[in-house]
Parts: structure tokens; C-alpha cells; sequence
């Protein structure tokens, strides 16, 4: 029986990747949309609860609205510099890459900053959950410290979507951080956990939230430590759509949940 013998020198066939693309833009495109399941539950959960509730709350003040509005422009912004990031990156100039990106970052940033404050004031006015601490001499007396016994559904519907876009946007600033300054960023990572938990009083649902950082350092500490590399251009543009989902379901949560549970008086 004679020996079949392959040729050597000869390039390998590979399988064409689905739609002609690559393999990560395409594991996030899954990942997205089993992500947009997830907002879309919570989106349907509370415009259920506003429909089929008659006093549904209206927390949010002129105030409110302000705030969330500028919160809404530095998401927008951060797209734009999103955008101006990849761009470079297509065109191999890794200094505006770099620059960009930090850009994104701080948009992204002052995002989260807004949104803490936003329910911080909440809180204190007496919108809260079973799960949070007690705010002492605020909780029990605040606007709305009834809410939460007459309209459960209102807190938890509303600081279950917000929180879980926040903590989206928190990861995404961490992905970017990793793409632009790589193994840099970890301890800066870990200054921001630790300001984030000094900086916050015990009885503040960020006190502890704020170990997500400590997490994620950890978790990237653990990527760069076994995959270092220099991201390119496919990195950055895979980065950039995550970063414009979360910017797009901001794009729902801002005129349902804010401007029409917004007060006028």
C-alpha cells in the first residue's frame, strides 16, 4: 500500500470568516445583541410599570433634567470622539489614537461623575431601595420617602436600568483605558478605586460599588499579564462599537425615563 505524502511549501486554505469579517468584531456584534435583550427587558419593565400605574412617580425637577441633559452631551461627545479615534487608527497615527480615546474616556467619565450625583440627590430626598443604606437624617424625611412603600416598582425598575447602564459605561471607560495605555493604566485604575472608595460615606450605595474598579483591575492586571500586545486598528474599531451601544441605549433611557417623568410645576 503506497504512502500518500503531502506537498510542502503550499499556502493553507482557512475557511472565510463569517460575512467576511473578523473574529472579534463579530464576537462583539453577539455579544451586543444578547446585551441589547438585557436593556430591552429592563426598558419594558419600567414602561410597563408607568402604563399600568397610575401614580407613577415624576421625581425629576428642572434640576434633574439640566443635569441629565449634560450627561446626554458628553455621551453624544464621547461618539464624536469615538469616531475620531478609530479614524486614527485606521491611518496608523498612534498619538491622536491615544488622545482620542483618553478624550472618550473622560467624556465617559464625567458621565458616570453626573449620574452619581444625580442619584445621590435621590437618595437623600428619600428614592431609594431596601439594599441601600439608610441616609441618615435624609431618607426618612425627603420628598419622596414614601415611594418606595406606595410605587415599589418606580426604584427598582429606575435604579436598575440606570444602574446597569452605568455600570456599563464604568466597564467601557476600563476597556478603553486597556486599549490606550495598556499595562499604564492599571495602577491609575487603582487610584480611582481607591479615591472612589475613601472619597464615598458608608452609607452610600458607591462605597461599595465602587470594588467594580478593583475587579476589573484585576481582571485586567490577569489579560495584560497573559496576552500583552499593542492593540491595532481592528482593536480600537471592536472597542468603538461597544462604546456606540451604550451610547445608543442612553438614547432610550434619557427621553423615557427623564424627560417624561419629568415634574412641572
Amino acid at each position: 500500500m503506497a504512502e500518500a505524502t503531502l506537498p510542502h511549501g503550499r499556502p493553507e486554505v482557512y475557511e472565510p470568516s463569517l460575512f467576511g469579517t473578523y473574529s472579534k468584531k463579530i464576537g462583539m456584534w453577539l455579544f451586543l445583541l444578547s446585551d441589547s435583550l438585557t436593556f430591552g427587558a429592563l426598558l419594558y419593565s419600567y414602561s410597563y410599570g408607568r402604563i399600568s400605574i397610575a401614580n407613577w412617580p415624576t421625581p425629576f425637577h428642572s434640576e434633574s433634567i439640566v443635569n441629565a441633559t449634560i450627561m446626554t452631551a458628553f455621551l453624544l461627545t464621547s461618539s464624536l470622539t469615538m469616531v475620531l479615534a478609530v479614524r486614527a487608527a485606521v491611518h496608523g497615527d498612534a498619538k491622536a489614537q491615544r488622545l482620542w480615546l483618553l478624550a472618550t474616556m473622560a467624556c465617559g467619565t464625567g458621565f458616570v461623575v453626573l449620574h452619581a450625583r444625580e442619584w445621590s440627590h435621590l437618595i437623600a430626598t428619600g428614592l431609594t431601595l431596601p439594599v441601600f443604606p439608610a441616609v441618615p437624617g435624609h431618607a426618612t424625611t425627603g420628598e419622596f420617602a414614601d415611594v418606595a412603600k406606595s410605587v415599589p416598582q418606580f426604584p427598582a425598575t429606575f435604579f436598575g436600568l440606570t444602574g446597569m447602564h452605568m455600570l456599563h459605561v464604568t466597564l467601557g471607560v476600563v476597556y478603553l483605558g486597556v486599549v490606550a495605555l495598556r499595562r499604564n493604566f492599571i495602577p491609575i485604575l487603582l487610584l480611582c478605586w481607591l479615591g472612589a472608595w475613601l472619597g464615598t460615606p458608608s452609607y452610600s450605595p458607591f462605597h461599595y460599588g465602587a470594588h467594580v474598579l478593583l475587579i476589573a483591575a484585576a481582571v485586567c492586571s490577569v489579560i495584560l499579564w497573559l496576552k500583552p500586545k499593542v492593540y491595532d486598528a481592528a482593536d480600537v474599531e471592536v472597542a468603538g462599537l461597544y462604546w456606540h451601544f451604550v451610547d445608543l441605549v442612553w438614547m432610550f433611557i434619557f427621553p423615557l425615563v427623564y424627560l417624561m417623568s419629568a415634574r412641572i410645576i
